[in-house]
């Protein structure tokens, strides 16, 4: 009994000395402001021990816990709080949580910058809304076109950015560099992006005031971003009145394969709808791409590849030549692009990856024969390191390498042969700095060596991004940017310097409930710009950097998926002032690529009593210039205006099979690309002229889409 006694006050007296032993912990939680906040949760990391705060802001609670330990406070929108030390030490205290700037109402560099995909906080367009705008016949480069900055050029068919030249626009691939992008063409046919916009998940269309991660672009980059994981196997099947494409997916527990493959002719089309050029062989490829996709313990590695053959001919009119020009063209292309993306650690991560292209050209003009081979790589390596939320830091190299040849043979002459290799090393370092919810800064710097013009450049880049409400915010950017000129500039010579171009950008974004309103004003001063003393550039003109230029202007885009039902639509302006001094102009004047005014409107409605979405677009854009050598004066006219009305429906037999149709300048608008001159006056000293039209006024477009998957989850819903 007496044990049992003993026992009974030993227990007693280590709990209460237990309860004396507890610490009071204690203090209030406030924002930035000094404002009381009501309800965040405090505890000691790794205990029970905890609290929440009052009105006021103030909490209490005791804990047994002793020594060192790390005190932590959380609330929803702020960034969690976490205090080191002594328990004893934890009393009083005054804690100032700072808002999360990783929220998605927290402010975004966007200045000169339209992203899309699922991890965008400023979406403009969607990856799938390019397949499913009527204008663009499947092409991304043809619904990026339907954004502001960028300028009708409808017999190109590439993208030209507020007042630069296509080939000022650079395309990357998972942030690896394709340096042909385009399929080959005859003059006034518009050519096609080479690749798959199935492929994609991600697209960033930047016009001006990009990363420093990125160079050799003067006026814009388009990142085009593979799918990372596809969901489970499945089959896409496609009919189409050009032609047909087959494709699969096969999905393992770590890794992937897509294989897609395409057939193109447009012969049957052109016997029922032929146009205004002279088919010998009408236009047909075959292309094929594979994405391997492998999980690693930290990262992912992809390797993408991409194969085309081309070819056709015909005899397209010319002024000077009655039974017209005959051209003729085989392209052979090969793309490989491999990456890996993955992170070291909690704070380091690594981007690694490089492409390859082969791309060779056999080209007839009458009895002149153009053989063209390129070799190029890109080999890339970035490094990312994150202080902590607001603080993060990226830099890399690059080392891009170029080899052309090119060889000219005309009838009853020798052949002459020309080209060259060149290397760039460039290297960068760039900042990002979210001081609050409110305002960021991105800061950066690139620096280029050409190995071909032994020179050294440095471009800095910096933008700025403040909200000024819940809803809206303003951004300022500025990059200075350098080019080597295009191959048929450096394959003539190579005793020139690169070409340079200053970004000057103030953008406004109001994105909310469901509506997008961007207004952007920019200015870009081009330096440096090559210059030619013939009337083509040859291997006898004297080449040099002496020429100028400057754009100006502004872009306005509202998108609306949220005011009428079923109904997503977009509004984009773009005006530009532009002039050049540069090739073998006289004068500064404005290029004939360029318009001052931009206008475009796409819109799709779903019905749901007839299971289909109808589209349409509709682009007007201003009159270009052109030289009437009848007046005085260079680039002295201008054509008429543009106009383009194109309509799509798409019907859903079932959930994984769509019937696809579309007709392009539906109200079979008479338009015009300029005027080609004869070379001679006529007997009353008169320069007789044509009309440089489309090929074709219209193209209709039909299409059957299947896809078969494992669970049918997957279906042609995914592409409206």
């Amino acid at each position: 009994m007496k044990q049992l006694e003993s026992l009974l006050i030993i227990m007693c007296l280590f709990t209460l000395n237990h309860v004396c032993a507890q610490t009071l912990i204690s203090g209030r939680v406030t924002d930035a402001k000094q404002n009381p906040i009501v309800g965040a949760n405090v505890y000691l990391e790794g205990s029970y021990d905890g609290g929440t705060s009052d009105e006021s802001g103030t909490f209490s609670f005791k804990t047994t816990e002793t020594g060192a330990q790390i005190l932590i406070v959380s609330f929803i929108s702020f960034e969690t709080y976490r205090k080191s030390g002594d328990v004893s030490n934890f009393q009083d205290v005054e804690i100032k949580l700072r808002e999360d700037v990783n929220a998605l109402d927290a402010v975004v560099l966007s200045a000169g910058t339209f992203s899309a995909g699922d991890n965008s906080k400023v979406n403009a367009l969607s990856s799938l809304d390019v397949v499913t705008t009527a204008s663009a016949l499947g092409d991304f480069v043809g619904a990026l076109q339907t954004l502001p900055g960028t300028t009708t050029v409808a017999e190109d068919g590439r993208l030209f950015v507020r007042g630069g030249e296509a080939n000022e626009t650079q395309i990357f691939i998972d942030g690896i560099r394709v340096f042909t992008p385009y399929t080959p063409t005859a003059n006034n046919v518009p050519t096609r992006g080479r690749y798959s916009p199935f492929l994609f998940d991600g697209i960033t269309f930047s016009t001006g005031g990009y990363s420093a991660e990125y160079g050799q672009a003067l006026s814009s980059v388009l990142l085009l971003n593979t799918i990372d994981e596809p969901e489970q196997n499945k089959t896409d099947i496609g009919l189409m009145s050009v032609g047909g494409a087959l494709g699969h997916t096969k999905k393992w527990e770590k890794s992937a394969l897509s294989v897609n493959a395409s057939y193109m002719n447009l012969g049957p089309y052109i016997s029922l709808f032929p146009g205004r050029n002279d088919w010998e062989k009408p236009y047909q490829s075959f292309s094929g791409e594979a994405v391997f996709r492998k999980k690693m313990n930290k990262g992912l590695f992809k390797l993408y590849t991409a194969y085309e053959l081309s070819d056709f001919e015909l005899t397209q009119e010319h002024i000077d030549y009655e039974d017209g020009v005959n051209y003729k063209l085989n392209n052979k292309n090969l793309y490989v692009n491999t990456s890996y993306q993955g992170k070291l650690n909690a704070n380091w991560s690594v981007f690694a990856g490089g492409s390859y292209t082969n791309n060779k050209s056999d080209i007839h003009i009458e009895s002149d024969e153009v053989d063209n081979l390129e070799h190029a790589m890109h080999a890339k390596v970035a490094l990312k390191y994150r202080f902590n939320n607001r603080y993060k830091l990226n830099f890399g190299a690059e080392q891009l390498f170029s080899n052309f040849d090119e060889s000219f043979k005309a009838i009853n002459t020798t052949s002459e042969s020309y080209g060259f290799d060149n290397s760039i090393s460039a290297s960068f370092v760039e900042a990002d700095m979210i001081f609050t919810k409110k305002l960021a800064l991105k800061a950066g710097l690139r620096g280029e060596y050409s190995a071909l013009f032994k020179t050294f450049d440095v471009a800095p880049r910096i933008s700025l991004a403040y909200k000024v409400a819940s809803k809206s915010q303003v951004s300022l950017a500025y990059g200075s940017f350098y080019q080597n000129p295009n191959n048929d500039i450096l394959k003539f010579s190579q005793n020139i310097d690169s070409e340079e171009s200053s970004h000057y950008l103030l953008n406004y974004q109001l994105n909310g409930d469901g509506r997008l309103f961007r207004a952007e004003a920019y200015f870009k001063d081009y330096r440096n710009l090559i210059k030619y003393d013939t009337e083509y550039a040859s291997y006898n003109s004297v080449f040099t950097n002496n020429g100028s230029g400057y754009a100006k202007g502004f872009d306005l885009f509202f998108r609306d998926d949220k005011t009428l039902r079923n109904f997503d639509y977009w509004v984009s302006y773009s005006y530009l002032d532009t002039e050049r001094d540069y090739l073998n102009y006289p004068i500064a004047a404005q290029p004939n690529f360029a318009n001052s005014h931009n206008f475009s409107v796409v819109g799709k409605y779903w019905v749901d009593d007839w299971k289909s979405q109808i589209g349409f677009s509709y682009s007007l854009a201003s009159g270009r210039t052109y030289t009437n050598p009848n007046e005085t004066g260079f680039l002295n006219n201008k054509t008429k205006a543009y106009n383009n009305l194109s309509l799509n429906w798409a019907y859903l037999i079932s959930p994984q099979k769509i019937l696809y149709l579309s007709v392009n300048n539906v109200l079979d608008f008479k338009n015009v690309n300029g005027y080609q001159y004869a070379s001679t006056p006529n007997s009353n000293g008169v320069y007789n002229s044509r009309a440089l039209t489309p090929a074709s006024d219209q193209f209709f477009f039909v299409g059957f889409f299947w896809t078969i998957s494992d669970n049918g989850t997957d279906n042609q819903l995914d592409n409206l």
